[in-house]
Parts: C-alpha cells; sequence; structure tokens
C-alpha cells in the first residue's frame, strides 16, 4: 500500500502565491481534498475562498465568471455571494434554503495566502507560522510551485533530511560534506516545531553558491532547518569563506545569508502542492543573480518532484508488512511524524459545545 499520511484539518496551509489570486481569473485550489475556489473583492481586495462546485450539477465555479464580487456558475448560472450563499437561481424567484456553498477562512501574510480547513471556529489568524523575510524590504525573492504526484509526508521526510543534497543533488547545493556532517536535532512537541541543525566549518563551495556569490575555494556553511508543522518550513542558510567569521553583534559583513521556504500542502491522497522560494539580503538588485538562483533552484525542487514520484509509485507496489530502517539523519522526520500524527488526532475530535 503506498505511504499515505493522513491529513490535519484544523491547520493553516498555504493556498497560493499573493500574485495568484485576483480578480481577472477565478484560482481553484484541491487542498486536503477539498476543492477550493479563491478570488478578491472589488473595493478592498479581500482574498474569499468557496467550495468550488455548484450545489445544482457540481459544475467548477473555478471555471465561470465573477459578476462584482459574487460568482456565476458557467453552467446554469446559480449566482453565489462572497459568504457562499445562493442569491439567484435561474428560472424561479424563490433561492432553495440549502442553496449555498462552504467558505473558509483566509489570512493574507508574509506574500502568501492561507486557508484554514476545519472547523472554522477554531481558526486564530495569529497561529498562521511567519516568513517575514518574504515581503521585508532588503530581501529578493525567487519562487515557484509544483505539483507532486506524492504523499506530503514524503516531501516532509525529504527536507528535514539534506544528506540527500549530496547525491540527489551533487553539481548543484550537494557536496560531500552535507552527508558527512553529523545534525543536531531539537523537537518541540508542544508547539509543533522540529528543528535540525548542521554545521560545516571546512566545506566545499556548491556551483548554487559559488556562481551566484563569487566565492572561490572552501566554505564554512549553517543549515538551519526549522519545520512548524504541518506546513511551513524554513531553512536558514549561511555561507562564509573559511576563516571567516561572525561580528561579535551577530552580522556577518563577508557572509552570504539566504532564506529557503517551502510551503507543504497536501492536495488530497498521493498528491501535494511544493511552494517553494529562495530568498537573499545580498546582490537584490542583480538580476544576473536572479535568474541565476531561479533557474538552478527550479532544477534541484525537479530533482526531488522525479524522485518523489519515483518512491511513491515504488512504495505502493511494495509487499504488505515492508519494515522500514531509520538511522540518526531521520530524527527529525520522524519527530514530524510525531507531530502530524497527534495533529491529526486532535483534528479529529469532536468540538466541545460552546456553554
Amino acid at each position: 500500500m503506498p505511504h499515505i499520511t493522513a491529513f490535519a484539518r484544523n491547520q493553516w496551509y498555504v493556498a497560493a502565491y499573493r500574485h495568484e489570486v485576483g480578480r481577472e481569473e477565478l484560482l481553484g485550489r484541491t487542498i486536503l481534498g477539498e476543492p477550493l475556489v479563491f478570488y478578491r473583492t472589488e473595493e478592498d481586495g479581500t482574498v474569499i475562498a468557496l467550495h468550488d462546485r455548484c450545489v445544482h450539477r457540481r459544475f467548477p465555479l473555478s471555471e465561470s465568471r465573477l459578476d462584482g464580487d459574487r460568482i456565476v456558475c458557467g453552467y446554469h448560472g446559480f449566482t453565489y455571494d462572497t459568504t457562499g450563499t445562493c442569491v439567484y437561481v435561474p428560472g424561479q424567484k424563490r433561492v432553495p434554503r440549502t442553496a449555498r456553498v462552504a467558505s473558509y477562512p483566509v489570512v493574507e501574510r508574509d506574500a502568501l495566502v492561507w486557508v484554514w480547513i476545519g472547523d472554522p471556529a477554531l481558526a486564530d489568524p495569529q497561529a498562521v507560522p511567519r516568513a517575514r523575510h518574504l515581503d521585508s524590504p532588503g530581501w529578493t525573492t525567487v519562487q515557484g510551485m509544483e505539483p507532486i504526484d506524492a504523499d506530503y509526508g514524503l516531501l516532509v521526510d525529504n527536507l528535514l533530511d539534506l544528506s540527500h543534497e549530496t547525491y540527489l543533488h551533487g553539481g548543484y547545493i550537494g557536496t560531500p560534506e552535507v552527508a558527512e556532517t553529523p545534525i543536531t536535532t531539537e523537537v518541540d512537541e508542544g508547539a509543533g516545531i522540529v528543528r535540525v541543525s548542521r554545521r560545516m566549518d571546512d566545506a566545499e563551495c556548491p556551483p548554487f553558491y559559488a556562481r551566484s556569490t563569487g566565492i572561490e575555494g572552501r566554505i564554512t556553511r549553517w543549515q538551519d532547518i526549522e519545520y512548524h508543522a504541518p506546513c511551513l518550513y524554513l531553512l536558514h542558510s549561511r555561507i562564509a569563506p573559511v576563516g571567516v567569521l561572525p561580528e561579535a553583534d551577530g552580522s556577518d559583513p563577508n557572509g552570504f545569508h539566504t532564506e529557503i521556504t517551502y510551503a507543504i500542502t497536501p492536495s488530497c491522497d498521493g498528491k501535494v502542492y511544493d511552494f517553494w522560494m529562495v530568498s537573499r539580503d545580498w546582490a537584490t538588485d542583480d538580476e544576473e543573480v536572479t535568474a541565476f538562483l531561479r533557474g538552478n533552484n527550479h532544477t534541484v525542487v525537479m530533482q526531488d518532484v522525479d524522485a518523489l514520484n519515483l518512491l511513491q509509485r515504488t512504495l505502493g507496489t511494495e509487499r504488505t508488512g515492508y519494515q522500514e530502517l531509520s538511522i540518526n539523519i531521520d530524527t527529525g522526520g520522524l519527530a514530524a511524524r510525531r507531530i502530524l500524527a497527534r495533529l491529526v488526532e486532535e483534528g479529529a475530535k469532536p468540538v466541545e459545545p460552546a456553554l
């Protein structure tokens, strides 16, 4: 049976980049098996998220059109307001009481559009994890999104164990030192955060950094992962020529700081949206560096996509009862699995009625 990670429903998930949601076209995305349609209101640009199926004959509302702030179904004209209430049906004045589609809480933050899949009463906008560098002055970001035909848990495993860079991404971001250097792992079970760090004091400079920074020779390389279950992954990456140390105040004038962000959004069983972002606070106006990082990182992401698609197909052919083998490098991934299992269980509990 293929590897299937259950969905934690009462959580925030990235649905789109800010620029993807507008008024020219309705945006359709399937998240945790729920088909959703996104658009902005006419007056203030608030993002609206509704269930993406007309109540009449299930036609996708994302393939329909806007009339002001209302969606007009492209099949028979059923019309819905921003709350999902049907306000017009063809051929009659009375609108059936049950003619409505679900609406979903949305938060727009750090250039990302987050949606809550679960009990709307539990949606706390303050619980959205932050990636401030995506929307802060002094940073330049390249980004993209790739759908993967694999379980989202496999992508979590992939990102929390960067030793695979040496073998899967050699010639791009991988060097021998990544796999050879031991990791340290910290887990905050209550907050649902896993931190995995790898500090390389004397490492080869991979082409990803050599060509974008101009560094020649050996480097110090720090990789500090911060995974906020279930959706947001932050990799705080710093490189500097060997022997160059940060200043006493923590500043690093001779180093290069890169924030690598992933949003891991399950689409449905065996499918995940892989939102990827690379932000830098150096050479921010250099278009050649931007173009290089965009193309190079897209290649790296596609290497992961191909590997995870293959792994998903392979797991689907495994005999019943096969056993995984885990080692030290899997500590962070195993902690993430425990946290995800807890979030799934908590989301499945019945909601206590308000007193």
